[in-house]
C-alpha cells in the first residue's frame, strides 16, 4: 500500500522541523523537535505520527524518530511531553521561562 499524501505530508513536515533543528546544538535538537510538534500539532496529527512511527514507516529522519518518546501522545494526560504543562512553565533547559520573556516554542540554546 502506498503512502497517502497525508502520512507523505506527515513526514515532509516533521523532517523540516528537524532539519532546522540539525544546525542547533546536539544536546537540545531532540528536546526542539519535540517541544515544536507538541505545541503546534493537533492531536490528530500526533495521533497519526504515532501510527507511522509505531509501525515503523520509512521516510523519518533519525532525530525524527529520536525525538519520537519526546512528543505528547494524543491519549496522554494533559501536560505530559517536553514543552507543554509544567515543563514549558518552568522553560526549556537553563532557560529563565515565560516571566523572564522566553519564548516557549523552541527550547533554550545556550549562549
Amino acid at each position: 500500500m502506498s503512502p497517502s499524501h497525508t502520512d507523505e505530508k506527515l513526514v515532509r513536515m516533521a523532517n523540516q522541523i528537524a532539519t532546522f533543528f540539525l544546525s542547533q546544538p546536539e544536546a537540545v535538537r531532540a528536546e526542539g523537535v519535540a517541544t515544536h510538534i507538541n505545541k503546534f500539532w493537533e492531536p490528530r496529527m500526533r495521533g497519526r505520527f504515532f501510527e507511522m512511527i509505531d509501525s515503523s514507516v520509512d521516510g523519518f529522519l533519525p532525530l525524527v524518530v529520536e525525538a519520537s518518546p519526546l512528543i505528547r501522545r494524543p491519549d496522554a494526560k494533559a501536560g505530559a511531553g517536553v514543552g507543554v504543562g509544567a515543563d514549558a512553565a518552568a522553560g526549556a533547559s537553563q532557560g529563565k521561562g515565560p516571566a523572564a520573556g522566553e519564548s516557549l516554542s523552541e527550547p533554550s540554546i545556550p549562549g
